[in-house]
């Protein structure tokens, strides 16, 4: 089993859905986030065209991330997510440096209010106690992996059951975003990198990630 993401570009409207998604899911603290929307345009006027690309940890088989962790605290399961143990890491951040796709954060502690001057309010009291994030710990996207364990535990199916899939890919208005497993030839992530050409963005980096893209 290796849990992989599919986004649709023709489908991708830059709407950030997915992005807020993500952000509210784990009361990410301000100016932090796990999937970012780059947005370009080629040609020349009057043929322009627009492109946007949601990005996140690329989950990669090969995670330089891993290699270059001096504590242990940045590892890959078995089931291809990789994560980071906050009680582990120290904050050297070598994996941020290491990350080919420049995916990762360091929290500095600064819990600062969503709204300066206001107080905090219940949502960010409520965060600190499910996601108390630690100061000099590295933050990433893990594939809301407390999702995808507890669907499982319950017998619930990743990228098929709302309460086992990952956030951004409930969060998508325009159902671009798919979530399955990429070593089920049958699953629908596998079928659609398999009938329309899925890519993986710099393969030139050989890392060999689990998020690919249709177009």
């Amino acid at each position: 089993m290796k849990w992989g993401t599919v986004v649709d570009l023709k489908k991708c409207i830059g709407c950030c859905g997915c992005v807020i998604a993500c952000k509210t899911e784990h009361f990410l603290p301000p100016k932090i986030m796990r999937i970012r929307m780059i947005t370009f345009e080629t040609g020349k006027f009057p043929d322009i065209k627009k492109h946007q690309y949601p990005v996140q940890c690329n989950q990669c088989e090969d995670a330089a991330c891993v290699d270059v962790c001096p504590m242990g605290a940045t590892t890959k399961r078995a089931d291809g997510i990789v994560t980071v143990d906050p009680d582990k890491c120290v904050g050297c951040q070598h994996c941020i440096v290491a990350c080919p796709y420049q995916q990762r954060v360091c929290f500095y502690g600064e819990h600062k209010e969503y709204f300066p001057g206001q107080g905090r309010t219940e949502y960010e009291d409520i965060g600190d106690l499910l996601f108390p994030y630690q100061d000099g710990t590295v933050i990433k996207c893990d594939y809301c992996r407390e999702r995808v364990d507890a669907g499982l535990q319950a017998g619930l199916k990743p990228g098929g059951d709302r309460d086992a899939t990952p956030a951004c890919v409930n969060g998508c208005m325009v159902r671009a975003r798919h979530f399955g497993d990429l070593d089920d030839p049958e699953s629908e992530v596998s079928r659609l990198i398999r009938d329309r050409g899925g890519y993986c963005l710099n393969p030139e980096f050989d890392a060999k990630p689990s998020v690919f893209y249709i177009d």
